[in-house]
């Protein structure tokens, strides 16, 4: 009975009248459902699901298929309509969403991760209507989270005949369309680097639809035999595609979505064996959860990274885990440990040009700019710990100060320009100086209409909204507030 998705139940039924009228619209006959079905299940590895008329027949009739098929069943509904059919308009009970299906306590092997990255890129391109995938994801925090996360750390047992040999093949899933070039896999990776460098520009709203459909395109090529060492780039491509997607997703207000693409490509950056971008994407993590109010977990994340690529990452990524240590500390309000994370980010980044190596691509964000704007963030957040203080404000006067200097120069990197303009304009908000914070609020306004960011939007907002709380009567702040009415953009769509 399981392996045909059956409910196992002998409860008296009703017709299950909405499948019934989706069924008749959509056109299709009894087995040709059947089949799509049971094509979809093999996709996400569910291969024993065995569906046939007489099965579904009696889903018409009544009986509540077990999971995947309900979703499977909205998936293929969706895609023949154009528009969202929820697992409810079908008229079937969603399960609860096991850990494996919504949550992050995900199995660490390879073909699985495949699996789920098809899988959760698929359902986001197809049902990318802002909030809903989302809403179908709950955000993992405290030891959910982290417990599962720590087995990044753990070494993935050898499959037999596949990891011991250089070019060993691994097991086809799919039809192959061949082995892929060295030149194809070139313009793969620099695909990627140009997706990162419009999200840097112009935010995580622009061009996140077309980050997620290249991820799914690469899981696809991972789902064909391939040489051992071009399956591992193209888990790298996939890690990276991943955390971007995550990343821009967070930009955008999405964050259980963001959360799901964050813990995918670090099983992807694992399988790549590429433990210093397994350590960049617990940053990203930790930096979502400081967002989220959880700087407790933030240090988690950013000591598992630490300590998973100590050996490995180069001094431009030590430095910047070390930033983010700091950032995480200062919102616990821990000033002594936040001070010396800072101090060693800013020893470790001065090594970073005697690295022999070149740094990859997604940690060349993190440059003498980046480095003051996160170390004068730490500062600011301190004081707004410490109740407001106008001591760490001083101390975060002149790191901002020199990341907008030098941001002010920078064509490609706009978004950090604009947060960092905002965090000069908090910084005199706590430093009791509202016409200087008006002068560098507006110019954040200014940027932000290039930027699709609803990260960048909020920190405007609540940043006048404060202004305007504590100096309202200030001609400049009324001005501001007229501003901010007339020109910030409107809440991103996520696309």
């Amino acid at each position: 009975m399981g392996g045909n998705g059956g409910s196992g139940t002998n409860a008296e039924k009703r017709p299950n009248e909405l499948l019934g009228n989706w069924f008749v619209r959509s056109g299709w006959s009894k087995g040709e459902l059947a089949r799509q079905v049971n094509r979809r299940a093999r996709q996400l590895g569910a291969n024993h699901i065995s569906t046939d008329t007489s099965r579904v027949r009696r889903w018409l009739d009544g009986e509540n298929p077990r999971e995947p098929i309900p979703r499977i069943l909205s998936e293929l509904f969706s895609e023949r309509f154009g528009c969202v059919v929820s697992i409810e308009d079908l008229g079937l009970r969603a399960a609860r969403p096991s850990a494996s299906a919504s949550g992050v306590d995900l199995p660490w092997t390879g073909p699985q991760t495949v699996a789920l990255l098809g899988e959760f890129s698929r359902s986001d391109l197809m049902l990318a209507r802002r909030g809903f995938l989302g809403s179908s994801l709950a955000l993992a925090a405290g030891p959910s989270l982290i417990e599962p996360m720590q087995r990044w750390l753990v070494p993935t047992p050898a499959l037999p005949g596949q990891r011991h040999e250089p070019d060993a093949q691994p097991v086809p899933t799919s039809r192959a369309r061949g082995r892929l070039s060295k030149p194809e896999l070139d313009l793969l990776e620099s695909t990627t680097v140009m997706f990162r460098q419009w999200d840097a520009q112009c935010g995580g709203g622009l061009r996140r639809k077309a980050v997620v459909g290249q991820l799914h395109e690469v899981t696809d090529l991972l789902q064909e035999p391939q040489p051992a060492s071009t399956t591992r780039r193209l888990f790298k491509v996939a890690a990276e595609l991943a955390e971007l997607a995550g990343w821009m997703s967070y930009d955008v207000g999405l964050q259980p979505t963001a959360q799901k693409y964050f813990v995918l490509a670090l099983h992807a950056a694992k399988e790549a064996g590429d433990k210093p971008l397994g350590s960049y994407i617990l940053s990203s993590m930790s930096r979502q959860m400081i967002h989220l109010g959880r700087p407790e977990d933030a240090l988690e994340l950013i000591h598992l990274a630490q300590y998973g690529s100590r050996d490995c990452a180069s001094p431009r990524t030590q430095a910047m885990l070390y930033a983010m240590e700091a950032r995480a500390y200062a919102n616990m309000g821990q000033p002594g440990k936040c001070k010396r994370a800072v101090r060693m980010a800013e020893d470790t980044f001065a090594d970073a040009d005697d690295w022999d190596e070149p740094d990859p691509d997604w940690i060349r964000f993190f440059s003498e700019a980046e480095l003051h704007g996160e170390n004068s963030h730490s500062f600011r957040d301190l004081a707004y710990v410490a109740g407001r203080s106008p001591a760490y404000a001083s101390l975060a006067e002149p790191l901002m100060q020199r990341a907008v200097e030098l941001f002010a120069q920078d064509a490609e990197h706009q978004r950090s320009y604009a947060l960092n303009l905002i965090g000069m304009a908090t910084v005199h908000l706590l430093r009791r100086e509202p016409e200087q914070s008006t002068v560098y609020a507006a110019q954040a306004m200014r940027v932000a209409k290039k930027v699709r960011s609803e990260r960048v939007n909020t920190r405007i907002r609540k940043t006048v909204d404060t202004a305007a709380r504590d100096f309202g009567d200030l001609v400049e702040i009324v001005d501001l507030t007229d501003q901010l009415a007339a020109e910030l953009p409107e809440a991103a769509e996520a696309v």
